[in-house]
Order: structure tokens, then sequence, then C-alpha cells
């Protein structure tokens, strides 16, 4: 196993967002809850300096047995005061230890809330990319690694820094105590600092290196797990078991050499450092041992206990010192992978104050708020929507959609049809912001749509893919997905979703969980939920892409005549919603209002079903 990285490995790990203020990102952390901060580097300093008290009973004892003793304890009442300020050692541990966990799972938790609604902030279909250069797609299965991994890098960054400013405190109280008794030697303990600067001046670029590589490793293996999980079926069918084990076995292999380097390196870095700190210890021993020898600058046995006993202190803190340097490049590297998900984003929206709905310390669950949906606006009600020369291309291809137009009036119903591969799905996702368009526009009532993505949603539009997604939840919970609705809401949403006889067939109604992906409905099933999810918000447009895949033929013409009647009952609030579809059903189309015919992602005709 080689040190050295191949050029390859170089241009991959080398990617990085530049310009990253790391101390900057760290101290919004921080300031996010200044209060859990301040006592966990009390309890620190107290964690640290109390062990340095029990020096000062240890000279005194030792003078005591010499006749050298400044004060006139008597050597039973030094044990019981070294034994009583251990035991405070302990407590300070455990009260501290509360605090620390609760400090870290709050700033983990922070992270990962901003990371996840900074993605969402990307409201296109477009996969997550890594590095524009590279053209590095992040897969779902990869992104655990970042939400897990790096997060609790910078946790970890976090919590080292109260611990530092504990043992800086106390550093400098035993060097107050050191100065005292001997200056000479005390300046003698600097030495190690000098040997981890330049260590650490050595090592910092390819410790950041080894770091970047592992997590990279580590991001793969996670990646293919996500996929294997999701297409077993697939793989099973295809038969391809043992060539997929050996893929996943030939990522472990080579995370496993990237994490045996990057752990490796992080042990002779840290040996290094404790090597130069015991040696400084050794020579500074070495000259104590000449002082107690001679006549100039004399040290008492006291002396030299309490004076061996507060250098580790010091020593200590130079070391951890070194070990934060280390950390901190570390922590770089998980800001930076962080960052590079984040298109568009600043970075610093990954440590903005945000509220958190996390347990308190009894356990108790704070509640949830409720999703309130806009009201809708009268003035917004569609009359009218316009496509003007819709065009798209899929990025390094001449697929996609080109010079689109189509008008569609309200209480309309509009099909979208044509062979495979004719851009239907991409005219809907390009209408609704989901893919960016590359020219044409877009008009709402005559009123131009600037920003697609964030329009055309509740109470103005709503979607349902090919494939709708579904959570491992409750289908109220499934269907409402934080909104707040009353029972009779959802019922008339189910029941215009055709779903109300498969309701009276599930024991426990509402509560029913359907599953991962809702893998306990059938596919029919699945889609009239995400159809009755769209009815409960009562949008002003419908979008369906390709709802006929799944249902039967009596199902879908119950469905399509309860929107279009039973949406203009007086219990509807006049709800009068304006349907676009991708279909190919000869029954869908004969009923549509309008019928758009694409080839090659044009316009190829454009009318009634029954005059095209």
């Amino acid at each position: 196993m080689g040190w050295g990285f191949t050029n390859k490995e170089l241009h991959i790990i080398m990617i990085s967002t530049k310009n990253l203020n790391i101390w900057k990102l760290l101290w919004q952390l921080i300031c996010y809850k200044p209060k859990l901060y301040i006592i966990d580097s009390c309890f620190w300093i107290l964690i640290i300096g109390l062990p340095a008290l029990p020096g000062l009973v240890i000279r005194e004892f030792f003078d005591r047995l010499t006749d050298k003793a400044q004060f006139g304890f008597s050597p039973l009442a030094l044990i019981v005061l070294f034994m009583a300020l251990n035991l405070a050692h302990i407590g300070v541990i455990f009260a501290g230890r509360i605090t620390k966990t609760q400090h870290r799972f709050i700033m983990r938790s922070l992270l990962q809330h901003n990371l996840l609604y900074g993605l969402f902030k990307n409201h296109t279909a477009q996969p997550m990319v890594f590095n524009k250069d590279a053209e590095k797609t992040i897969s779902q299965g990869e992104i655990i690694s970042y939400f897990r991994d790096d997060a609790e890098q910078i946790e970890n960054n976090l919590a080292l820094l109260s611990q530092i400013l504990g043992e800086g405190i106390s550093a400098v109280f035993c060097l107050v105590i050191l100065f005292t008794i001997n200056v000479k030697m005390t300046l003698f303990i600097f030495l190690p600092l000098v040997g981890i600067i330049v260590i650490i001046q050595r090592a910092e670029t390819r410790i950041k290196q080894y770091r970047q590589a592992s997590r990279q490793a580590t991001e793969k293996v996670t990646g293919i797990l996500g996929e294997i999980f999701g297409s077993v079926q697939a793989i099973k069918v295809a038969g391809a078991e043992k060539n997929v084990l050996a893929y996943f076995r030939t990522l472990n292999d080579q995370r496993r050499q990237m994490m045996i380097k990057d752990s490796l390196f992080n042990a002779i870095i840290n040996s290094a450092f404790h090597n130069t700190e015991y040696l400084g210890i050794g020579i500074i021993l070495l000259l104590a041992s000449q002082l107690m020898q001679s006549d100039v600058g004399k040290l008492t046995v006291g002396d030299f206990a309490v004076f061996v006993y507060n250098v580790c202190f010091v020593t200590g803190f130079f070391t951890s010192l070194g070990n934060f340097r280390a950390l901190y490049k570390h922590t770089e590297v998980s800001f930076e992978r962080m960052a590079s998900l984040l298109s568009g984003v600043s970075v610093n929206s990954l440590v903005a104050a945000n509220r958190l709905f996390l347990n308190d310390l009894n356990g108790r669950k704070k509640p949830l708020p409720l999703v309130i949906q806009p009201l809708r606006n009268q003035r917004d009600s569609l009359q009218l929507l316009k496509v003007s020369n819709l065009t798209y291309y899929y990025p390094g291809t001449n697929q996609g959609i080109t010079d689109v137009s189509f008008e569609i009036q309200r209480g309309s119903l509009t099909v979208i049809t044509g062979q495979i591969g004719c851009g239907k799905t991409t005219l809907l996702r390009v209408l609704l912001g989901l893919l960016p368009k590359q020219s044409g526009e877009i008009y709402w009532n005559r009123k131009m749509v600037e920003d697609p993505a964030n329009f055309f949603i509740p109470p103005l539009s709503a979607y349902t893919p090919q494939i709708p997604q579904l959570f491992s939840y409750s289908l109220q919970e499934n269907i409402l997905l934080g909104l707040s609705k009353d029972d009779n809401d959802i019922a008339t949403a189910l029941k215009m979703a055709v779903f109300e006889q498969d309701l009276a067939t599930m024991n426990e109604g509402l509560e029913t969980l359907v599953g991962s992906k809702g893998v306990r409905l059938s596919g029919g099933q699945i889609q009239r939920v995400a159809a009755a999810r769209m009815f409960v918000r009562q949008p002003e447009l419908l979008v369906f892409d390709d709802l006929s895949s799944a249902l039967d033929v009596e199902t879908e013409l119950a469905l399509w005549s309860r929107i279009f009647v039973d949406s203009t009952k007086p219990e509807q609030n006049n709800w009068t919603p304006t349907c676009l579809v991708v279909s190919h059903r000869r029954s869908v189309l004969r009923r549509a209002d309008q019928v758009i015919v694409l080839k090659a992602g044009r316009v190829y005709a454009q009318g009634k079903f029954d005059e095209i």
C-alpha cells in the first residue's frame, strides 16, 4: 500500500469550495446556543482545572515529610483533602457530560436541518452535482455520508473548542505555579510546542488530502448501498447478484485502503505529538535533577513533585492544540463537502439559526407547527394559462422540447399525448419549474411567471408524477404532509380519488401504515393516494403525469367524473379545478377539451380529439 496518490485521485480530492471562513462558520454555530457553549466550557475548565489543585496538596505532603512544609496540615488531613478534590472532579465530570451531550446533539441537529433545508431550496428535478467541472453527481445513498459523517466531524470540532478553552485556562494556572517554582525550567516547557508547530506545518496538506479521499470512498459505499436496497427486485430479476456484490466488495476494498491511510497517518501525527511532549518532559526532568543537586535554585522534594505533576497539564495543552489543528483541517473538508451540495445557496446557511423541534431533557416532545396553506387570492384564480415557445434540452443532447405553445382555459381538461420519448414528461417539468426553461414564456392570467418553481405550488398548482412518492407513515400523514385539514376535507379528497372503498377494507383506516414507498399498497392505490393529496389542497391547476398507467378504465372514468362534477358542489366552496394531463387512453382523450400531440419534442397536432 503506497502513500502517494495517482493523478486521478489528486484531481478528485483537490476539488473543494474555496475561500471558506471556517472560524466564522464555527463562531456562528457557537452563537446559536451561547449559554450551552459557555456552560460546557465552564465544566471543561473545572474538569481540567480541578486535577491541577491536588498538585499543591502533593507538594505540601512531601514537604511535610521532609520538614519543609509551609502549612501546618497533618498528613491525614492532606490525604482527606486530596480525596475530596478527586471526588469533586468525578462529580463535575458526570454533570458536564449532560450539558456536553446536549450541546453536541443540538449542533449536529442544526447542521443537518440546515443542509436538508438547503437541498429543499433546489426545486429542480436535476441531479445534485458535487462539482460541475468534474461532472460528479450525488445519489441519495451518497448523501447519507454528508448528513452523518461530515455533520459529526464539525460537531467534534466544536466540542474540542470548549475543551481547548478549558485546557488553556488550566494551563495558564499551572504555568503561574511553575514560574513561581523555577523560571528557567518553566521556559523549557515550550520546547514541545515548537516541535508540534513544525509537525503540523509539514503535515496539514496531507491530513486534508487523506481525509477527503476517505470521505469520498465512504460516500461511494453508502451510495451503492442505497442503490442496492432500492433495486433489489431488478437485481434479482436480472440475476446480477454476484456482479453487484463483487462491485460492492471492490468499493469496500477501496474504502478500507483510504480509511487505513487516513487513520494510520492520524495515528502517526498523534504519536509524534505525544513523543514530542514526552521528550520535552524528559529534558525538563534532567534539568530538575541538576537543580536539586546544586545549591543554586535548589528545589525541594515537594517543588519537584508539584512541578512534575503540573508540567503534564501544560504540555498536554500543547498536544491538544496540535490535535485541534489536525481536526480543523478535517472540519475544513467537511464544510467544503457540505457547501458543495448547496448549489446557489450561501454556505452561511449551514450555520444559520433555525428553530429545532427537539425533545427537552425530560424527553417531552415539542409540538410541531402546523403547515397552513396560503389563502387563495381571488385575483390569482386561474382564468387563462398561456405557454409560449417553451424550450429545454437535456445537457449534452438534442433531446427535450422545442417551441411548445398552447393555452388552457379555466375549468378545462387538456391532455398531452404522443409516443414514448416525445417529451411529455419533460414539458410538464419545464412548465412547473422542475427543469429550467432555456427559452419561452409562461403567463398566468396574462401575467408572466418569472419563477415557475416557486409559483406552481398549492394553492395555485399541484402535481402528481408518473411514480408518486409515499413515505413510511400512515395514509393520513401521506395525504396531509403536515397540512391542517379536518376529517371532512380528507374524506372528500379520498372520495374524489375513488379511494373510499379501498379505505373501507383497511382495518386501521386512515392510520394504516403504507410501508416504505407505499409498498403495502398497489400501484393504483399509490396513484390515488397521491391524487387525494392534491385534491385536499384544492389547487387551481391539477397536473397529472400519466395517472392512468396503474388504473383500470372504470376507476379512471369515475375519477374524472368526480373531479369535474363533484368539485362544483357548494360544499366544495365552488372549487373549479383546471386539469393538465398526460394520457394515452381514448376515454380520456375524448373527454378532453383540448388534445396536444407531441412528436420529437414539438407540437405535432392540437385541438379536439375528433378533429386531429
